[in-house]
C-alpha cells in the first residue's frame, strides 16, 4: 500500500534522519520525496510504500516522534489523500 507523509516544524538538524531512519526500521520504502526550508520552517512530503507494517502502528511511532521533536507528522492512504485533493 501507498500511503503520503507530510512533516512541517521549525528547521532542525536530524528531521530527515529521524524519519527516514523510522521508515528504514519498519521496512518502508521511500518512492519519492520532496522537502524545502521556507525560512525557518521544514517542510516535507514523502510518498512511501508499506509492505508489512500497519498503519496504525506506524502512526502510532511517527506521532510519538513528532512529539519529540516539536513536528507535525501525518501519514495518510495514497488513495485517500489524491481524492481529498482532486479538484
Amino acid at each position: 500500500m501507498k500511503a503520503v507523509v507530510t512533516v512541517v516544524g521549525k528547521d532542525r538538524v536530524g528531521i530527515i534522519a529521524r524519519v527516514s531512519g523510522l521508515f528504514y526500521e519498519n521496512n518502508i520504502n521511500i518512492l519519492d520525496i520532496s522537502q524545502t526550508i521556507m525560512q525557518e520552517m521544514f517542510t516535507m512530503m514523502m510518498l512511501v510504500e508499506l509492505k508489512t507494517s500497519s498503519l496504525k502502528t506506524i502512526n502510532e511511532e511517527l506521532n510519538s516522534l513528532a512529539e519529540e521533536m516539536n513536528l507535525s507528522i501525518h501519514l495518510q492512504n495514497e488513495e485517500l489523500f489524491s481524492s481529498m485533493h482532486r479538484i
